[in-house]
């Protein structure tokens, strides 16, 4: 697990959205940003601040492109202003533009500006291989749903200690709980594997991790939390009312330099 500390302190505003609706997702492009909005277009207070924390947390030392944080926080936003969120000092990431093999997974302490951890995570086994390219809001599809959901309450099932998604984004991603997709932990997923070049695309659509880190991240991001799984992909670029929203009425938002830096 990785850690950095820094000391912030954020507050965001509303925005509104307007994209049309898919039912469903084929195969895609693996790389395709041009559909979505840039941080240049924001107001100059919430690029600074995307910026300052971005940087403050070395996001881009850990892989993370700040164009994705950019859109995270987006989304973390929108459901603050819907008062969806019961946890919201926690933002996790899944960034499926990278490879299996990399640490594409960042749970985020947006309160204390702390990466609380980074590490692998699977895709649905019908997603794709190295690289998840394509994506579904079907049942028994086996694919991952793409979009912002809300992190939910923990059961023990086949794969032990699990945590419930829902979907926030109606046709995109609103039957991950129907279709079961949770975040467990899993055999596959792991850092020999991942040396090892082996793909970690293998489950039926959950975002499964190490069982050596499952019940830390999950216990850490449980109950009420945002969750943003992201690839570039352009019918989601283009049908997210979310990823196409603008902030609005920015805030000033009162910093503090980073005051240390540990990692583990």
């Amino acid at each position: 697990m990785k850690k950095i500390f820094v000391v912030c302190s954020i507050c965001f505003c509303a925005f509104t959205s307007m994209s049309p609706k898919i039912n469903a997702f084929g195969s895609g492009d693996k790389k395709f940003t041009s559909l979505l909005p840039s941080i240049k277009n924001e107001a100059p207070v919430v690029a600074k601040w995307i910026d300052s924390m971005y940087d403050a947390i070395h996001l881009d030392s850990f892989g993370l492109k700040k164009d994705i944080f950019y859109y995270a926080c987006k989304g973390y936003e929108y459901l603050l202003s819907k008062n969806k969120l019961e946890k919201p000092s926690i933002l996790t990431i899944c960034d499926y533009s990278q490879s299996s093999s990399s640490k594409r997974l960042y749970v985020i302490d947006l309160n204390d500006g702390q990466l609380l951890f980074n590490t692998y995570v699977s895709h649905g086994k019908n997603s794709g291989g190295e690289y998840a390219t394509s994506f579904s809001n079907s049942m028994n599809s086996h694919k991952s749903s793409l979009g912002f959901m809300i992190t939910g309450d923990t059961y023990k099932g086949g794969n032990g200690y699990s945590m419930r998604l829902d979907g926030m984004e109606p046709g995109i991603n609103d039957n991950v709980r129907d279709r079961d997709i949770v975040m467990h932990g899993s055999k596959y997923v792991n850092a020999k594997r991942a040396d090892e070049g082996t793909t970690m695309g293998r489950s039926f659509g959950c975002p499964a991790v190490s069982y050596a880190e499952h019940k830390k991240i999950i216990d850490a991001i449980k109950d009420g939390s945002c969750f943003f799984i992201y690839a570039d992909y352009k019918l989601y670029a283009s049908a997210s009312k979310i990823l196409n929203a603008n902030f609005e009425w920015p805030i000033a938002m009162q910093q503090t330099l980073p005051v240390g830096n540990t990692i583990n």
